[in-house]
């Protein structure tokens, strides 16, 4: 071979390279590899296999075009195969006459009405490990492989194996999706007809309880207290899935009306006050003027608010403080709520607002609940553009602030700004 051959084989087997990072789809790329595998090693044709798993044999991935309708369905065994030998044993193997080879496979042949007279097959491995095959078939001219045909095959095998792996990747990536979109799905469609299903029976329950309640004796007071107070927290967790469908969904609506966030902030506080006592935790307010006004939901940002203050509530100790705070600032209002309880490890502060997300600790654990209320929280500030975030110090404390824009126009332009 002349040096300018030389060379022009090594121009060719670099334009193959730099199709790996061009837009060529699998099959189109796995066709150019086979077309250059047949040039380059003066070959009549040349092939690619893959390996298929389910039957534990070799399946052609890439075929000329004249083969393609006779040979594509056809499956190579492993163990009686040159292909298969190839595949099991990771090496490249050279037979310059096949039909005094015990391995040669002639069902392709029979299929193709094709007769391979010499083969040049290398694995196509990744990490060392095969994931199919790169044949050459009929040398022309009878000509004998040589070694440089085999080191040109190696390339394009090593090419090809990664597009091969890659293209595998992406479509097991895309199976998970699907599957994980398929699971997301049922559990929406689970959390949609329990907590519609569940929240008349449930109702029931609380109205029929708190009627008892008036009309039975004194000695039978606590028990149904404790049915009222527990249906009352299931009342609580039906509501905060119920939130999340609809937020999921799109069922949910902002309903803007001008809404005084000093009154909001008053009438949390006073649903919280019982709860404050019992645990004797002060519950403090500095929530300035009166006039603080957004425009927004006030059943939403009101179910957002209650849900920091619980979440507040329930993780300060005994003798420790609640703080609720409101103050303007260009553009928004800005709402925090602070406390000095058990703090939030700081490897679980990234993820508070995820559903279902629950810090794992004891303390957790005793109090319960979903991991719901801070989700909901998040979604029902974000459906008015704003922004919920959470500082802590573990031990120390929490504070959970949110930025409600003042009006929509205000709201538009920052959802724009969080979806750059």
């Amino acid at each position: 071979m002349t040096v300018n051959e030389r060379v022009q084989r090594l121009e060719r087997l670099l334009e193959v390279a730099r199709n790996l990072s061009t837009e060529l789809d699998y099959d189109t790329f796995l066709q150019s590899i086979i077309s250059v595998a047949s040039e380059l090693t003066s070959s009549e044709v040349a092939s690619i296999l893959e390996y298929d798993e389910a039957g534990n044999q070799l399946r052609f991935a890439a075929v000329p075009w004249f083969h393609r309708s006779a040979i594509q369905g056809v499956r190579v065994p492993l163990d009686e195969s040159i292909a298969g030998w190839v595949y099991r044993h990771a090496k490249p193997l050279v037979i310059q006459d096949v039909k005094g080879d015990e391995r040669y496979y002639s069902e392709v042949d029979n299929a193709a009405e094709f007769q391979t007279h010499s083969i040049l097959a290398v694995p196509l491995l990744i990490k060392g490990q095969p994931v199919g095959v790169l044949e050459a078939v009929n040398k022309t001219n009878r000509a004998h492989y040589t070694g440089e045909d085999v080191t040109i095959l190696e390339t394009l095998a090593s090419q090809s194996a990664l597009v091969m792996h890659n293209a595998a990747l992406q479509e097991r990536a895309e199976r998970i999706c699907d599957e994980i979109a398929r699971l997301d799905q049922m559990k929406n469609d689970f959390i949609s007809i329990a907590s519609h299903e569940l929240r008349t029976p449930l109702g029931l329950i609380l109205g029929h309880s708190t009627f008892l309640r008036e009309v039975i004796g004194e000695q039978h007071r606590d028990q149904l207290d404790t049915i009222i107070r527990n249906a009352a927290r299931l009342k609580e967790i039906i509501e905060n899935l119920s939130n999340m469908d609809n937020f999921e969904s799109g069922a949910a609506r902002i309903r803007r009306r001008r809404v005084s966030i000093p009154r909001l902030v008053e009438e949390v506080i006073v649903s919280f006050q019982n709860d404050a006592y019992r645990s004797q935790i002060s519950l403090h307010t500095d929530v300035g003027q009166d006039n603080l006004l957004v425009e927004g939901d006030a059943g939403k940002i009101a179910i957002a608010l209650s849900n920091l203050v619980k979440n507040a509530v329930t993780f300060t100790r005994e003798g420790g403080h609640v703080f609720i705070a409101a103050e303007p600032i260009p553009g928004y209002v800005k709402v925090s709520v602070i406390d000095d309880g058990i703090g939030i490890p700081s490897e679980d502060l990234p993820h508070i607002f995820e559903r279902f997300y629950q810090v794992e600790s004891h303390l957790t654990r005793r109090h319960g609940g979903m991991g719901l209320g801070l989700s909901v929280a998040k979604a029902m500030i974000e459906m008015h553009g704003g922004r919920i975030w959470a500082e802590s110090a573990e031990g120390k404390g929490s504070r959970f602030i949110f930025l409600l824009p003042l009006d929509s126009a205000q709201a538009d332009a920052a959802q724009r700004v969080f979806d750059a």
